[in-house]
């Protein structure tokens, strides 16, 4: 017997600790709906644990606050990565929830690439650029 699928249910994604190796915490202002939330932050959050594999699930604390911004149908989202070495901080404000969640997470990565290359001294081993020498007339 097969099993089939639906192709439009939306399955929940529940990251393993094993793939996230990472505290995680989310606060929530003026938020009734904490379910769209979660679900893309935990998705986001997993991805964003393959690049912290080589910390201490201890050492690391991802935390997130959601806040609905009153008057307007936007939706602020900030996160704060506490690592051994430095705090990394991103900040968005969308219109939805989801939109909101995928930028600061892209932030928070583009971030932690950036000071994990400062670490590993990326800068110091790349090969200095050749100045083209002026042809003498």
């Amino acid at each position: 017997m097969r099993l089939r699928f639906h192709p439009r249910v939306a399955v929940p994604f529940r990251p393993s600790v094993e793939r996230c190796p990472v505290k995680f915490s989310i606060s929530y202002k003026n938020v009734e709906w904490h379910e769209p939330v979660e679900l893309v932050a935990e998705r986001a959050a997993a991805k964003l644990g393959k690049l912290l594999q080589h910390y201490e699930p201890d050492l690391v604390q991802l935390h997130a606050c959601v806040e609905r911004v009153r008057g307007r149908e936007e939706f602020k989202f900030s996160l704060r990565l506490a690592l051994p070495a430095a705090t990394l901080h991103a900040r968005e404000t969308a219109r939805g929830i989801a939109p909101a969640v995928r930028l600061a997470f892209a932030e928070i990565e583009t971030q932690l690439k950036k000071h994990m290359s400062l670490l590993r001294h990326d800068h110091q081993w790349q090969r200095k650029r050749r100045v083209a020498r002026e042809a003498v007339a």
